[in-house]
């Protein structure tokens, strides 16, 4: 890890056993993937207040895939407004820096992983984080005005909400087999991690969060997006109803239960300030949004 970002400061803020699990991951062999040149070199840029739209541009630009892989992005609906777009500069202007920022580090973090070890498990971990992701931007526009959280930061939080997963996959060859992630509609069951691994996806995803410099309440959703009532009222709280309310939606789309959704949905709802009679109705939205969206990447 940098200088500037060592394993007390990331640890700092966290409960006994959460700092004891963290330790645990780190000496049991688990890597925290480093932030590619092309965030790294944005960050420093935006850090002291670099606020030239040409210049920051350029440090995209010198990463193809991650500027094609941004028009695509922001060719949401949750843009709709802003589009279209023509240059990586008018999406600075228009989305924002630290927004567009947002959007690359989520972006190049679809780049980690060994895509020869477990290629079918792999291509639908991303599939999967790429449509919670989109869903969650979607979600996060259209209750901007209740919930304060914006396209990006959902986007963000939606793509690196289960990245512990894939570390896990890379450091235990017998993780796919032993979660039956090959299993359509299979996803991990935190309970049967914690036992077979003695790990957790979500302390995982936590680690990357806080080394990869996210928002804190960002990190913080990642950490309990399995269990929102550990969360108080604030930000993280409601990224985590987002995320919740995202993964149900792409259950449903892919037409399999969803094992948590009743026993969060009250709280979820009431988070989002959503009606259950309202629900249906939104959900439809949403993914006619999404697969319009979709259809694009």
């Amino acid at each position: 890890m940098s200088a500037g970002n060592t394993v007390f400061e990331i640890t700092q803020s966290l409960d006994d056993m959460g700092k004891e699990r963290i330790k645990r991951l780190l000496e049991g062999g688990v890597k925290i993937p480093p932030q590619p040149r092309v965030v790294e070199g944005l960050r420093k840029l935006i850090a002291r207040k670099e606020m030239d739209v040409r210049v920051l541009a350029r440090t995209i630009n010198q990463d193809p895939g991650v500027a094609a892989m941004l028009f695509k992005v922001v060719g949401n609906a949750a843009y709709r407004q802003l589009q279209p777009f023509d240059s990586v500069e008018q999406i600075l202007h228009a989305v924002g820096v630290q927004q567009t920022y947002n959007l690359v580090q989520a972006i190049t973090l679809t780049a980690i992983g060994d895509k020869k070890k477990n290629p079918a498990v792999y291509e639908a971990f991303w599939a999967r984080s790429q449509a919670v992701g989109q869903l969650a931007m979607l979600i996060a526009d259209e209750r901007i005005a209740v919930c304060n959280i914006f396209p990006d930061q959902a986007y963000l939080a939606g793509i690196f909400h289960d990245c512990g997963v894939l570390l896990l996959m890379q450091r235990f060859p017998t993780y796919c087999s032993e979660m039956r992630l090959s299993e359509p509609g299979r996803w991990v069951e935190l309970g049967a991690e914690d036992s077979k691994f003695n790990a957790d996806h979500c302390v995982v995803g936590y680690l990357v969060g806080r080394h990869w410099h996210l928002p804190e309440f960002i990190c913080d959703g990642i950490r309990h997006h399995h269990h929102i009532r550990d969360i108080g009222d604030h930000q993280a709280r409601t990224m985590v109803a987002i995320l919740a309310l995202a993964v149900d939606i792409y259950y449903r789309d892919q037409r399999v239960p969803n094992p948590e959704w009743e026993d969060i949905k009250h709280d979820v709802l009431e988070e989002l300030g959503l009606s259950e009679d309202a629900l249906p109705e939104f959900v439809d939205v949403i993914m006619e949004h999404f697969h319009v969206a979709m259809a694009d990447l």
